[in-house]
């Protein structure tokens, strides 16, 4: 069975319903991670995304602010809750689909000044990642796990529009770039976009709303992401190589999110 997941920072579900019903209208995914939601858990729009095929949902909302939720035509159960955000923000949500551990994050961005003690955003965010790194290095790689969602670090070179001009902004810091890597060495994590686009192609997945081109700037950051154990390689790569590509084009459509939505497919049992 192929199963395709999509993970999209939706910046504010409930004015997107057009944008979401047309992207799972073309792509057609199995499960959809969704990030900044921006509504409180009994103000999700159950009902828009019941209309589309989706009837099982995990939703952890907050108002106003952050805000993580899964939605999907299979049907899931309950994946061990993670306590990684130490301001209890609603930035974890997890679910376990046809076997596979599903844990979808919204990163704390870490504001602007790049400095533990200056900026307690900044702290929160690198407490976040060593906290989730600790959770991960206990777990047993073998398991099919996956992490997804916008996880605020473009971690290459090619990630980011300019590497020497993003190399002091929040993102693409060298300190958010190694607590990046902590966490993916800390389970032996495979980051399937970029092994569907390999180095040094640029590959990005959000752009701001400042520029009025998005695509003639193309001053884009690659920070929404779909990692997976080692025990998910075989189900990743069944037809010989990684199927996960960035959906650029719907960051073109009417009113859309700053973020484009980013898919990979797995042939399960």
């Amino acid at each position: 069975m192929r199963l395709r997941l999509a993970t999209w920072n939706i910046n504010s579900v409930r004015p997107r319903g057009e944008l979401i019903g047309r992207f799972i209208d073309e792509v057609a995914p199995d499960v959809l991670a969704l990030q900044e939601i921006k509504c409180e858990t009994d103000a999700f729009p159950r009902e828009m995304f019941e209309a589309l095929g989706y009837r099982h949902f995990r939703i952890r909302g907050q108002k106003g602010w952050h805000g993580v939720g899964i939605a999907s035509r299979l049907p899931m159960e309950d994946a061990p809750p993670l306590d990684v955000c130490k301001n209890g923000h609603a930035r974890c949500v997890g679910a376990v689909v046809a076997g596979i551990e599903i844990q979808n994050f919204y990163i704390p961005a870490g504001g602007d000044v790049p400095d533990r003690e200056a900026n307690p955003k900044f702290d929160h965010k690198l407490d976040f990642f060593e906290k989730l790194t600790l959770e991960m290095s206990g777990r047993d790689p073998s398991r099919p796990l996956v992490l997804t969602g916008d996880f605020n670090v473009a971690p290459g070179e090619n990630d980011v529009w300019s590497h020497k001009q993003m190399s002091k902004v929040v993102s693409h810091t060298p300190i958010e770039i190694q607590a990046m890597a902590d966490l993916q060495a800390s389970l032996g994590f495979i980051d399937l976009p970029r092994l569907a686009t390999p180095e040094p192609e640029k590959l990005f997945s959000w752009w701001s709303y400042r520029a009025a081109d998005f695509r003639a700037s193309n001053r884009g950051l690659r920070l929404d992401h779909i990692w997976i154990s080692p025990g998910m390689k075989d189900a990743a790569l069944s037809t010989g190589k990684a199927v996960s590509r960035v959906h650029d084009d719907v960051r073109g459509w009417d009113k859309p999110s700053d973020h484009a939505p980013v898919t990979a497919d797995f042939v399960v049992p």
